[in-house]
């Protein structure tokens, strides 16, 4: 393999012999030589960057002046050889451009979608999954979407929360599907929440599952889950013809378990996994179905990984940890279980 070009010493002699251009410099390798000294560039094809090798990373030679950011919890790290400069944000606050400007990478994830009441509901579905990360996937099984160019100034930064449950028992009321989970926003890119999770009763008060980022999961009679936002997240399963099995919530990952799937109970889909943070983290995964009859206490379908609650069959008992989906994963509520919040995550190499 043809070495990358030395910078202390070939473009010297390219210099004093006048016949330095780039245009006529064939640089190889096309990614990252394993063992690199200070001056070595390259032209990195994943990004289409030319990138020179400051003795203790790689930094972008002609993207012009870097990005002062302010907001959010700031970390720094190194990902395969790059230094980046993350901020993470579990609350609405803005992200500010103090100086500069350029091509920013972002995770943006809604809430997840409250499970459907009880031992007969669906599970909610994940909140909306958007990535611009290279390399990695949006929800939906859609590639990574383009990096967004921000300019000095201010940008909105909203987390989205997760979409509330009721206890079974309270049928009176009229209150049964999950609630939706609410956007997650960055500036010009907003993740749809999550869908709620169906929910069925004998009496023939029923509510179907609602379509979000990920799909609500249906009821054990509705024979149907709802839809995701394509770019975002997948359908919720199917519930069962009879009871006692609702469907899982739809993942960013993966639809949520149908019970013609033979996952009964049915559990929620898989999220997807980033390392924008420079650790790979599932994020977004749909809630577990409930189940009938009821057993208190006990824990029917778990959820997907991504922060999925757990679906509950008990009679009443609702809101409680193995049911809700993970704050700030935007995973959905098992049946029984608020959806978890949001998240945003933008960083830019320094």
């Amino acid at each position: 393999m043809t070495r990358a070009l030395d910078v202390a010493n070939d473009l010297s002699t390219l210099q004093a012999k006048n016949t330095l251009s780039l245009s006529n410099i064939k640089l190889t390798p096309s990614s990252a030589p394993s063992s690199p000294v200070q001056g070595d560039i390259y032209l990195d094809n994943s990004d289409g960057e030319l990138k020179i090798y400051s003795g203790t990373a790689w930094k972008n030679i002609l993207s012009g002046p870097g990005i002062t950011g302010f907001g959010g919890t700031v970390t720094d790290i190194a990902d395969n050889g790059v230094n980046y400069r993350v901020h993470t944000f579990t609350t609405s606050q803005t992200f500010t451009v103090l100086a500069g400007s350029g091509e920013v990478e972002y995770l943006v994830v809604a809430g997840g979608g409250g499970g459907g009441a009880g031992n007969r509901g669906g599970g909610g579905g994940a909140g909306g999954y958007r990535c611009s990360v290279i390399g990695e996937n949006s929800g939906g099984g859609v590639s990574a979407e383009s990096k967004l160019m921000v300019t000095a100034g201010s940008y909105t930064v909203i987390i989205g929360g997760g979409g509330a449950t009721y206890p079974w028992i309270v049928d009176s009321v009229g209150l049964y599907a999950g609630e939706n989970g609410t956007n997650s926003v960055f500036g010009s890119i907003t993740s749809t929440g999550g869908g709620g999770g169906g929910y069925g009763d004998q009496g023939g008060a029923d509510q179907d599952p609602q379509s979000g980022g990920s799909g609500g999961g249906g009821w054990y009679g509705s024979r149907f889950g709802a839809s995701g936002v394509l770019g975002q997240g997948y359908i919720g399963g199917a519930g069962g013809p009879t009871a006692p099995y609702g469907g899982g919530g739809g993942g960013a990952g993966e639809p949520g378990k149908a019970y013609n799937d033979g996952s009964r109970p049915c559990e929620g889909g898989n999220g997807v996994a980033s390392s924008i943070t420079g650790s790979s983290v599932y994020r977004a995964g749909g809630g577990g179905s409930g189940t009938y009859p009821t057993q208190s206490g006990v824990v029917s379908a778990s959820g997907g990984l991504g922060g999925g609650g757990s679906g509950g069959n008990s009679s009443g008992t609702y809101n409680i940890a193995p049911y809700n989906g993970t704050a700030n994963t935007g995973g959905g509520g098992g049946a029984a279980g608020f959806g978890g919040s949001g998240i945003v995550i933008i960083r830019y190499q320094i």
